[in-house]
């Protein structure tokens, strides 16, 4: 069974279309002035409804604040919030009670003691993206086309919900699934001709790479 795929940064119907006729489960339209797949609110909810109800439909925002939040939830009535920023566990809790919706939490890796923070999110979060910390003098907290050491998510509790992101590619995106038996994976700058322009042909060829999870010997934590 394959993983959960998620196309991030969208910003046309083409891309949007074929992100789905392939198989994604899920789509994520980004608010963050500074990275070159932001989008304006009501552009990107005109976009979500060409394939609303056939994929998840998720608001990437970066330590937005609620009116921001309002504005993005009221014109692309998102299916979750993708929260990239030092949002705190309490800030996660507010805008589940204001908005009623399903928050995954970024956590940016770079070692093992950055994973020990989902300790403070497990029950609050309802599921976690893990991607690669920005590289010196990146204004993006993602979308750098860089990973990390997939080798890290072991350390895990196998209850912990995640996707995986952080440079992943067609190239890579094999071995990446078949290390970590990631329930999701996220793409964005992997699929990419150039920042912000998605490319057919890479999409096309990401969802060809992307193999079967592997399964988990119960009690082992071993994949097989």
């Amino acid at each position: 069974m394959k993983p959960d795929i998620k196309i991030c940064g969208l910003k046309t119907p083409e891309a949007v279309l074929r992100a789905v006729e392939r198989g994604a489960t899920h789509i994520g339209f980004i608010f963050f002035e500074k990275s070159p797949r932001n989008i304006e609110p009501d552009v990107a909810g005109s976009l979500a409804d060409l394939v609303r109800g056939r994929v998840k439909v998720v608001a990437v925002t970066v330590d937005a604040d609620d009116e921001t939040l309002e504005e993005i939830v009221a014109l692309l009535k998102p299916d979750i919030l993708q929260l990239h920023g030092s949002e705190s566990p309490e800030r996660i809790l507010h805008l589940k009670a204001l908005f009623g919706l399903p928050v995954m939490k970024v956590f940016s890796v770079r070692d093992a003691d950055d994973l020990k923070k989902v300790d403070a999110y497990d029950g609050v979060a309802d599921s976690f993206l893990f991607d690669a910390k920005a590289p010196k003098g990146s204004e993006l907290p993602g979308g750098n086309g860089v990973s990390f050491d997939w080798s890290l998510m072991d350390s895990l509790d196998d209850h912990i919900d995640y996707m995986l992101s952080g440079g992943l590619n067609k190239d890579n995106v094999g071995t990446a699934v078949l290390m970590t038996g990631a329930r999701g994976i996220d793409v964005s700058s992997g699929v990419e001709s150039e920042p912000g322009v998605k490319d057919l042909a890479l999409l096309d060829q990401f969802f060809d790479a992307v193999p079967d999870k592997p399964m988990k010997t119960a009690g082992t934590g071993r994949m097989m």
